[in-house]
C-alpha cells in the first residue's frame, strides 16, 4: 500500500472511531436519568469517546512501544464500552433497541480492527 493509501485508512478509521464516540453519546441521552443510567450514561461516555481520543495520540506516539501502548489502551477502551452495553441491553435501560444493536455491531468490528492492528505491531515490533 502506498503512503496515500495509509493516509486515507488512518482518516477513515479516525472518523469511523469519531462518529462512534457521536453514536456512544446518543445512546448515553437516550439513558433514563436515574441512579443506574446516570452511572452507565456517565461510564459509556468516558469509554467510549477514549479510543477516538487516544486514536490521535497514538498517530503522534513517541515510539513503536507507545504506539502499541496507545492500541491497548484503545482496545480495553472499546472492550469496556461493549460490555456496558451489554449491561444496558440486558437491564432494558433503552428502548432503542436498533441504535444498541447499531453500537454493538460497530463496537464488535472495531475491537477486531484494533486486535489485528495490534497484532500487527507487535509482530512489526519483533522484527526489529
Amino acid at each position: 500500500m502506498n503512503r496515500l493509501g495509509a493516509e486515507m485508512n488512518r482518516h477513515d478509521l479516525e472518523n469511523r472511531l469519531i462518529d462512534f464516540a457521536v453514536l456512544i453519546i446518543r445512546i448515553s441521552e437516550l439513558l433514563p436519568k436515574t441512579r443506574a443510567g446516570n452511572a452507565l450514561s456517565n461510564q459509556i461516555v468516558r469509554s467510549g469517546t477514549s479510543p477516538a481520543l487516544n486514536y490521535g495520540e497514538a498517530q503522534s506516539a513517541e515510539s513503536r512501544k507507545d504506539f502499541i501502548h496507545k492500541l491497548k489502551i484503545i482496545l480495553k477502551e472499546l472492550r469496556e464500552t461493549f460490555i456496558c452495553l451489554k449491561i444496558i441491553r440486558k437491564a432494558k435501560l433503552s428502548k432503542q433497541d436498533d441504535i444498541l444493536d447499531h453500537a454493538m455491531r460497530e463496537n464488535d468490528e472495531l475491537i477486531s480492527i484494533f486486535v489485528s492492528s495490534l497484532k500487527t505491531a507487535q509482530r512489526n515490533q519483533q522484527k526489529i
